[in-house]
């Protein structure tokens, strides 16, 4: 299965360097976007939202701690998005808490649909496809 985008919300480099070389090794999305803080990934989000000729990313990996704005704070803006572009994507937590109240808080968000412990592996991966 292939997927048209995936966004990487991640504010560690590192991190985005290692999920997209596995996600690219994988093959399975045509486009990767990377965005180092949650609220420039709001913004593109809503800047592609309404725009034709940019589709809205079908999965979005998600990190918890980030400065400025954290993935729980970018999920409190991202729920009011319109239902028609909240349908044709899939959020996954990829965060490197291994705090169980972190991973009980995103079982609480719709939107979200499994949390992951980091790095991004080839199982996971499966695991996401298995789940699209």
């Amino acid at each position: 299965m292939n997927v048209k985008k995936i966004l990487l919300i991640d504010d560690s480099d590192i991190d985005n360097f290692i999920n997209k070389s596995v996600l690219q090794k994988a093959n399975i999305a045509d486009e990767i976007i990377i965005e180092t803080s949650a609220k420039d990934a709001l913004t593109y989000l809503k800047n592609v939202m309404d725009d034709e000729s940019n589709s809205f990313p079908d999965v979005i990996f998600l990190d918890i701690k980030m400065p400025v704005m954290d993935g729980f704070e970018f999920l409190d803006e991202y729920v009011h998005f319109p239902e028609h572009a909240k349908s044709k994507c899939i959020i996954f937590m990829l965060s490197s808490s291994i705090d169980p109240r972190d991973a009980e808080r995103a079982k609480q968000v719709k939107e979200v649909k499994s949390y992951f412990t980091k790095p991004l592996t080839q199982n996971l991966i499966n695991t996401v496809l298995n789940s699209l």
